[in-house]
């Protein structure tokens, strides 16, 4: 039997400061068409997100839908890959991969910037933030 799944059901949201899974978007509203614009997409700002072998972030992927486009622009992707884990065992390793990103980009054109996370445990989530061009 085939299932359907909209992709609705896929992702969750929240408000991020309620939230600790939620992707928090740092950047300017406004920006200057053509100049680089830094992005700061971070996890569990106001309630701190677990970073465990057993429950952590493995990555974030940003990206840009310009308005009138069908499609988004994919920024980045940036994977987390070390959660303590070790030969020792779980959590026995000194070595952990902060779940926080800066980037840079540029366009001409204003739209909406999305962040989305994975967390081995809950899942998928969704933030955006309007960026508009002066």
């Amino acid at each position: 039997m085939e299932q359907t799944i909209e992709t609705g059901e896929l992702f969750q949201k929240a408000d991020w400061k309620k939230e600790k899974h939620v992707p928090v978007i740092e950047c300017p509203d406004m920006i200057k068409a053509e100049e680089p614009c830094e992005v700061k997409v971070s996890i569990g700002k106001e309630i701190a997100h677990p970073n465990t072998t057993e429950h952590h972030i493995a990555w974030i992927s940003v990206l840009f839908k310009p308005n009138g486009e069908k499609f988004p622009y994919h920024i980045g992707q940036f994977l987390f890959n070390a959660h303590g884990a070790s030969i020792q065992g779980p959590n026995s390793s000194t070595v952990y991969t902060h779940h926080a990103i800066t980037t840079t980009f540029k366009t001409s054109i204003s739209g909406v910037l999305l962040a989305t996370a994975y967390c081995n445990i809950h899942g998928l989530w969704v933030s955006s933030k309007e960026i508009t061009i002066k």
